[in-house]
């Protein structure tokens, strides 16, 4: 007689809220909604690659959650009596990652997504206990690299940037590298599948062959579904933290609310490490989680999700902006904020681009931090963002450098960070130094640094090299259409200059409104912007107040 898969497995604990078991109360409200039945050993529940699967709580018995049902068989955790099954994707209608079998026979109570969702929205308590743990398990999932399989070379543009999207939106998968992993090489050939057509993206019943982050983001269902209205009240194009509050007001206020990114919610907060001076987390969080939760309520309160879409360009009429996107089609908003944030400035070095993803990078993650474990590292830049990454990357390189054109960190960093800094001896600090070249053969060994006084120079061994010197603003989609300042931030509010308000009929603009009215900027990408979580999150709340205004004027 075969064994049940995870036979002699017990349930792991309850860590970080992953795994809580549901008291008698809160199970007397899911079988108020759901449906109680039994379930034999052997039976699934939902498999990989399933969309919109139900939500399972188990009475008695127990299920196992299997990576790979049917082939390898991975069993990535056993659910016993009072638990129950699931995680981020049952919000979201994405597909799921992992099939539930029934191992031990028994009884669940059984809802639809849809009926959850109805019921976490009016359940308070229910909703936090079931969105912790689904929140924590995607993370475990990340971690242990379930999920999809990116199969690709280490040294491919092509490669870099689908693995970097599936970071960016925190979508957990396996890695295999063709050029030292024999499972790459085995799975390539039982494809059929030359290494020249990598990567390769192995998700549920799809495989995708070089895929586009569009194509990647229809397979693993991202974004909200469906066409947008002819007309939306509110259209936010960004999803940093700006944009996220944005979304978040304006659909809890009755706006028919449409967000768009070009890559993922979050923006480049959500490749911070730590954000340890936000207002309500003692204890810091990590940017990716502050936009998961983010994303989950936004969405929960009825904004539209989508992702990827890049505006290229905008046209207004009658009081209606049209945002163009890289696909060739349109999004129409009554009223428009602009929260596109900013992209990062790059070291001025030649054949940079050639180290890019293979020793240079521009956020310091889970999944950079695995790349260089145990190497030397270097951080170039002076602000918040390069203290936390030193503090982030430290606890996993060999040896980590920080260096800064200039000689004091106190000129751009918060204090707290500094104090920090002071008491991590693994951090070395550099002062008046600036990168000169970079050398390797593959990838990234060393950097050649000079001193901005002397001229003076040395090599250092690194094996990766985080740069956060700054951004420029994401606005050539709005050129010719709103008033700039010199380095193309948007101008907003009192900072409009009186030759730019012809459109709005010699009236001043409302606060963070732009030169054309009903078009609104918040966050990094307005002219001024604080370059702060917090105060992103502010502008973008209270642009929906003025939204209101706009629209009823």
């Amino acid at each position: 007689m075969t064994e049940p898969l995870g036979a002699g497995l017990d349930e792991p604990p309850d860590r970080h809220g992953a795994f809580p078991r549901l008291d008698d109360e809160q199970r007397a409200r899911l079988r108020v909604v759901g449906d109680v039945r039994a379930v034999e050993s052997g039976e699934v529940l939902f498999q990989e690659g399933d969309a919109g699967y139900d939500f399972f709580a188990i009475e008695s018995g127990a299920v196992v959650m299997v990576q790979g049902h049917g082939r390898e068989n991975r069993v990535i955790a056993v659910h016993g009596r009072h638990r129950f099954l699931g995680e981020i994707n049952l919000m979201t209608g994405s597909p799921a990652y992992l099939t539930a079998v029934v191992r031990d026979a028994g009884e669940v109570i059984q809802l639809t997504a849809a009926r959850l969702r109805a019921l976490l929205a009016e359940d308070e308590e229910l909703s936090n206990v079931i969105l912790r743990a689904f929140i924590s398990r995607r993370s475990i999932l990340i971690d242990i690299g379930a999920g999809a399989r990116v199969v690709g070379s280490r040294y491919s543009l092509d490669t870099r940037r689908v693995r970097e999207f599936f970071t960016r939106n925190r979508m957990p998968y396996q890695w295999l590298d063709v050029e030292d992993d024999e499972e790459a090489e085995t799975l390539l050939r039982a494809l059929g599948i030359d290494a020249a057509e990598t990567p390769l993206v192995i998700a549920g019943r799809g495989v995708l062959r070089n895929p586009t982050n569009a194509q990647i983001g229809a397979l693993l269902g991202l974004g909200s579904r469906g066409a947008p209205p002819a007309m939306c009240d509110l259209v936010i194009v960004g999803a940093g933290p700006a944009g996220l509050a944005a979304a978040l007001y304006g659909a809890s206020e009755g706006l028919d609310t449409q967000v768009i990114d070009a890559v993922a919610f979050g923006g480049q907060a959500s490749t911070s490490a730590r954000i340890e001076n936000y207002l309500g987390f003692p204890t810091g969080i990590s940017g990716s989680e502050l936009a998961e939760r983010a994303t989950l309520q936004a969405r929960r309160l009825g904004a539209r999700m989508v992702v990827p879409a890049e505006a290229v360009g905008t046209s207004s009429e009658h009081g209606h902006h049209a945002i163009e996107l890289a696909d060739g089609s349109v999004v129409n908003g009554r009223t428009v904020i602009v929260a596109t944030g900013a992209q990062y400035r790059k070291l001025d070095l030649p054949e940079l681009e050639r180290y890019e993803g293979v020793g240079v990078y521009y956020a310091a993650t889970q999944a950079e931090a695995r790349l260089c474990a145990g190497d030397p590292v270097l951080i170039v830049g002076g602000g918040n963002s390069a203290g936390q990454a030193a503090m982030f990357l430290s606890r996993h390189a060999a040896s980590c450098h920080l260096m800064i054109r200039g000689d004091d960190l106190a000129k751009s960093m918060s204090r707290y960070l500094i104090d920090e800094l002071d008491g991590r001896p693994q951090v070395q600090l550099h002062t008046n130094r600036e990168i000169v070249e970079l050398k390797g053969e593959q990838a990234l060994e060393a950097v050649t640094v000079e001193d901005t006084r002397t001229g003076e120079r040395e090599e250092l061994e690194i094996r990766a090299l985080f740069v956060f010197i700054g951004a420029s603003p994401h606005t050539d989609w709005l050129r010719g259409h709103v008033a700039m300042d010199e380095h193309c931030f948007l101008l907003v509010g009192p900072d409009v200059p009186d030759e730019h308000l012809a459109a709005h009929a010699g009236e001043r603009p409302f606060f963070l409104e732009t030169s054309l009215p009903g078009v609104f900027a918040v966050g990094d990408v307005h002219s001024g912007s604080i370059k702060r979580v917090a105060s992103a999150v502010g502008e973008g709340s209270m642009a929906v107040r003025l939204v209101h205004q706009r629209l009823a004027g």
